[in-house]
């Protein structure tokens, strides 16, 4: 079973993961509220709306879109809950769009891809992690496989806190920025065994640049994206998904 994006936000966001400030809309005139909503307290308002459809190629079809104002937030609300979205993963006639997600902006320095999921040659739970994030991770596998790192979890204990700082260390991450990754791995991969998950995935994390007069001058990593599939035996616990 897959869920859309901002439940799979409010899951990493319940465990601890930070995330953006976000708001979740289905119709165009609840758009320039939640544009408020989401920035309250930035110099520069910034959002991002995003369709919440099961289908990739979102903001190739125009399903993605940076908005600056209340009026801009609404323009593209109308636009996506109006409009089918097609791109080459929906059917033909395109899939109706029914909820938006709006979401604060942040600054990106860098962005990460972090998953666990279930490697079946070895019958244990793995955490594949790269420092290329944000595309696909078959993309990245194919193009440059050395790029791609993996931590095999003890089926007792879990990924261990010394694994994930290793990860860190390898993705090129200094700093407290170690620690702030080591944390996000722990709870993803605590999240994905405690909800029978086949694919617990944040694509991406993001390095946002440190502001002035920030108490962590080496910046801050947010989980601006995630997806879950869960395992269909596992549906009798999961009452909450």
């Amino acid at each position: 079973m897959k869920i859309h994006e901002y439940q799979a936000r409010d899951i990493i966001s319940a465990a601890g993961v930070p995330v953006p400030p976000s708001q979740t809309i289905d119709s165009i005139d609840q758009a320039a509220l939640a544009f408020k909503s989401a920035t309250s307290g930035m110099a520069q308002p910034l959002a991002v709306i995003k369709a919440q459809v099961h289908a990739g190629g979102r903001g190739k079809a125009g399903f993605v879109k940076l908005v600056k104002t209340p009026e801009e937030a609404t323009a593209a609300a109308r636009f996506m809950l109006t409009t089918r979205m097609k791109s080459p993963q929906t059917p033909p006639e395109g899939l109706e769009v029914k909820k938006l997600l709006v979401a604060a902006g942040v600054d990106i320095a860098k962005e990460y891809y972090l998953a666990i999921t279930t490697d079946r040659a070895t019958r244990r739970n793995v955490l594949i992690a790269s420092a290329e994030g944000g595309v696909e991770i078959e993309e990245v596998a194919k193009k440059n496989p050395d790029a791609i790192v993996k931590e095999f979890l003890d089926p007792r204990l879990g990924l261990q806190g010394f694994q994930a700082r290793r990860v860190a260390v390898k993705l090129g991450l200094t700093g407290s920025l170690i620690n702030q990754a080591a944390s996000i791995m722990t709870k993803l991969a605590k999240v994905y065994v405690e909800r029978d998950c086949t694919l617990a995935e944040i694509n991406p994390l993001v390095l946002t640049p440190a502001a002035p007069g920030d108490k962590n001058p080496d910046g801050k990593l947010l989980a601006i994206d995630a997806k879950f599939n869960f395992d269909d035996n596992g549906l009798f616990r999961q009452a909450q998904v």
